[in-house]
C-alpha cells in the first residue's frame, strides 16, 4: 500500500513538473513575443532569402548557365498551352510566345545580321510582342535596351546611343517619332524596323512580314553559347527627373535577383498578375513579366494604366496579384466609390513602391484587406528592402541575414552641400537611430554595382570611397531614409529634393503628406526655391485641387501651422491643373524649381504665407519685388 501511495505521489509531482514546464514555456513565448514581436517573420524572411541565394548559386553552377530564357523554355515544356499573356481579349500561350520568338530570332539574324553580343533597342508601347521579341534576342545571345516610349528627339537619340545598339525596333504608332531622328540613325548605319507589314518611309524596314516568312522551329543553343551570367541582358533607364536618363546595366545574374522577387513574396503558379505598368520599366518587365514566368503564372497586360478600368479588368480575369508604382494607388482611391462592388474581387496581394501611408490606409479601407508588399530599390542599386510584415508606411525592415549578405548603413548628410558629412579622419558619420540619413551599401562580389552604360563619369560619381574605413567602396543610393527603434525602414526623400531652410533640413515627402490631408487639395509636390541674400532654400508647393473645391487661404495657413514647424511650412503655393510626372508616375520638380515664384512668368495662381495675417495671400508683382529686394522679411 505504501508503494502504491509513493508511486501516486511521484506521478503527481511529475505532472506538476510537466505543467510547470509548460506554463514556463508559454510565459517564455509570450515574453519573447512582447520583446520581439516580429521575430517569427524575421526568421521566415531570412530563411526565404537563404533559399533564394541557394537557388541563384545553383543557376550559376549549371553548364550551360541557367538564364531566364532556360526557365522560360522549361515552362514551355511543362505547360505549353497555359496563357502567358492575356491582352485586349486575346490569350497568348507559353508555346505561342516561344514559337514567335523563334521567328523573331531568324528574321533578325537574316535581315539585320544580328550576332551574339549585339544589342537591340525596343521603342515600343505595351504589347505582347515585347515578350517574343525579347526571347528572340535571348536565343541569339543579344541584349535588349528598353526605351521609354514618351521620349523624343535628342533624348531619344541620347538613350539609343548609350548602349551601342545596332538595331531599333519600334511600334507602328511611334513611327512619327522615329522619322524625326531617322536621318541621324541612318548616318550611323542603324537598322530600323517597325512592327508592321507595310511602311512607305525609306530607311525603315517592316518586321511582321519577315517574321511570318521565318520558321518557328527551335533555335540552336550554339548561337548563344558564349552567354554567361555576367553578360548584359537588359538595359533599363533611370526616370530622368534630372537631366537625360542613364542606361542601367542589368546582367543575367542581376536579372535573376529581380525575377525571383515574386517568389520571395509568396506568389505561386495559381496566381494571376495584373500589370498595367510600362514594360520599358524594370518593375513591369523584369519583376512582372519575368517573375510571372519563373512562377508559371499568367500576366494580364494592359497598354496603359487606367484607374477607371482597373477593377473591372481584375474581376474579369480573376486577378490575384496587382502591381503598382508611384501614384497609381492614389488614382485608384480617387475613383468614384461603388460600395456594392469595391471589395468584390479576388486580389490578395499588391506589390510595388512609392505608396504613401495615408493612401495605404485609404486603399485597404475601401478595397479590402489586400496584403500590400511595399519594397525599396532602384534599377542600379545593389540593395533592396521589402516590407514583409505589412507595417503601414514602411518600405522595409532591417533583417540580420540580409545585412550580413549585403552590408549597408545610413550616414549623416549635408543637404545644403548635397554630400555626406565626414569626421576629422575623412570617414562618414553613422546616423543615430531615428534620424534621417543617406543610404549607402557596400559594393562587394555578392552585391556588385554594374554601373551605367556609356557613362563612366556617372558610374564613378555614384560610388563613395573611404566610407567607414580607408579603401572601402560603397554605393551612394541618392536616397534619404530613416530607421526607427523597431528596425522599420522609411523612405524620406531623394537627395536634391530635400532642402535646408533656417538651419533645418526639410523633407519634402513629410510636407506633401501634410498638404494632401487638407480636404480641398488633391495632390502636392514640394520643393525648395532660392531667394537672393538668404542661406538655403525656402519651401514652395505646387498643388492640384479636388474637383469643385477652391483653395482656402485661412484653412491652409491654420493646417500647416498646426502640423509643420515654421521652417517646413511652404512659403509659396502654386495652384496647377495637373502635376507633371514621368512615365512611371514620379513627380518632376526640376521645371518647377526653375520657374520659381515670379507671378509675371507664371500663369498659375500663386499664394504666399503671411504669418502676421494668419493666412496665405495672393502673390502680386509688388510682393514679389519686395521679397527679391529683401524688403519683405521671410
Amino acid at each position: 500500500g505504501i508503494t502504491v501511495l509513493m508511486m501516486s505521489l511521484s506521478s503527481l509531482f511529475n505532472m506538476q513538473g510537466l505543467w510547470t514546464a509548460l506554463a514556463g514555456l508559454v510565459l517564455g513565448m509570450i515574453f519573447v513575443h512582447i520583446q520581439f514581436p516580429y521575430l517569427l517573420q524575421d526568421c521566415k524572411y531570412g530563411w526565404t532569402l537563404f533559399r533564394i541565394k541557394l537557388k541563384r548559386d545553383g543557376f550559376r553552377k549549371r553548364k550551360p548557365f541557367y538564364t531566364v530564357l532556360e526557365c522560360f523554355l522549361e515552362r514551355v515544356r511543362r505547360q505549353p498551352d497555359k496563357a502567358l499573356i492575356i491582352f485586349e481579349g486575346r490569350e497568348y500561350s507559353y508555346l505561342y510566345v516561344d514559337r514567335q520568338s523563334n521567328r523573331v530570332a531568324r528574321a533578325l539574324r537574316t535581315h539585320a545580321d544580328l550576332r551574339e553580343g549585339d544589342t537591340v533597342a525596343f521603342f515600343m508601347s505595351n504589347d505582347p510582342s515585347y515578350a517574343w521579341l525579347w526571347f528572340g534576342l535571348c536565343k541569339l545571345g543579344c541584349a535588349a535596351s528598353l526605351l521609354n516610349y514618351n521620349i523624343r528627339s535628342k533624348s531619344l537619340l541620347h538613350c539609343f546611343s548609350c548602349c551601342g545598339a545596332r538595331v531599333l525596333i519600334a511600334s507602328e504608332e511611334l513611327k512619327a517619332a522615329v522619322e524625326e531622328v531617322l536621318p541621324t540613325l541612318l548616318e550611323q548605319n542603324i537598322s530600323v524596323f517597325i512592327l508592321s507589314k507595310d511602311c512607305n518611309t525609306p530607311g525603315i524596314e517592316t518586321l511582321l512580314d519577315k517574321m511570318e516568312q521565318a520558321s518557328d522551329e527551335p533555335i540552336s543553343p550554339e548561337l548563344r553559347s558564349k552567354v554567361t551570367m555576367v553578360s548584359p541582358a537588359v538595359y533599363v533607364y533611370t526616370s530622368g527627373t534630372t537631366g537625360y536618363p542613364k542606361a542601367v546595366v542589368i546582367n543575367h545574374d542581376k536579372l535573376w535577383a529581380i525575377t525571383l522577387y515574386l517568389s520571395t513574396c509568396g506568389a505561386t503558379s495559381d496566381d494571376v498578375i495584373y500589370s498595367p505598368l510600362p514594360l520599358y520599366h524594370g518593375a513591369g518587365f523584369n519583376l512582372g513579366l519575368h517573375g510571372a514566368i519563373e512562377r508559371g503564372m499568367t500576366v494580364i497586360l494592359r497598354r496603359k494604366f487606367s484607374a477607371s478600368a482597373f477593377w473591372d479588368d481584375c474581376r474579369i480575369h480573376n486577378v490575384t496579384i496587382i502591381q503598382y508604382i508611384g501614384e497609381t494607388m492614389r488614382y485608384l482611391c480617387n475613383t468614384p466609390e461603388v460600395k456594392e462592388i469595391d471589395k468584390t474581387h479576388k486580389v490578395r496581394m499588391a506589390i510595388g513602391n512609392g505608396l504613401r501611408e495615408d493612401v495605404w490606409r485609404s486603399f485597404q479601407g475601401r478595397f479590402g484587406h489586400i496584403r500590400i508588399v511595399e519594397f525599396y530599390t532602384a534599377s542600379e542599386s545593389n540593395i533592396g528592402f521589402m516590407n514583409y510584415t505589412g507595417k503601414m508606411g514602411a518600405v522595409g525592415r532591417e533583417n540580420f541575414y540580409q545585412k550580413r549578405l549585403c552590408p549597408y548603413a545610413l550616414v549623416q548628410f549635408d543637404a545644403e552641400r548635397e554630400e555626406p558629412l565626414r569626421d576629422s579622419n575623412g570617414l562618414c558619420i553613422p546616423t543615430p537611430e531615428g534620424e534621417t540619413g543617406l543610404l549607402v551599401s557596400e559594393i562587394t562580389s555578392a552585391a556588385p554595382f554594374l554601373g551605367y552604360c556609356g557613362s563612366p563619369e556617372q558610374t564613378e560619381k555614384k560610388q563613395m570611397r573611404n566610407v567607414f574605413q580607408k579603401g572601402d567602396v560603397y554605393l551612394n543610393s541618392g536616397d534619404l531614409l530613416r530607421f526607427d527603434k523597431d528596425n522599420f525602414i522609411y523612405f524620406q526623400d531623394r537627395v536634391g529634393d530635400t532642402f535646408r531652410w533656417k538651419g533645418e533640413n526639410v523633407a519634402t515627402t513629410e510636407v506633401e503628406c501634410v498638404l494632401v490631408a487638407l480636404n480641398f487639395i488633391e495632390d502636392a509636390c514640394v520643393y525648395g526655391v532660392k531667394i537672393p541674400g538668404t542661406e538655403g532654400k525656402i519651401g514652395m508647393a505646387a498643388v492640384t485641387l479636388k474637383a469643385g473645391r477652391e483653395f482656402s487661404c485661412s484653412e491652409a495657413f491654420l493646417h500647416v501651422s498646426k502640423y509643420l514647424p515654421p521652417y517646413a511650412q511652404p512659403q509659396f503655393i502654386r495652384i496647377q491643373s495637373c502635376l507633371e510626372t514621368t512615365g512611371t508616375f514620379k513627380q518632376v520638380k526640376s521645371s518647377l524649381v526653375r520657374e520659381g515664384f515670379n507671378p509675371s512668368s507664371i500663369n498659375d495662381l500663386l499664394y504666399f504665407l503671411m504669418p502676421r495675417d494668419k493666412c496665405y495671400k495672393p502673390m502680386t508683382q509688388i510682393y514679389y519685388n519686395s521679397v527679391i529686394a529683401g524688403e519683405l522679411r521671410i
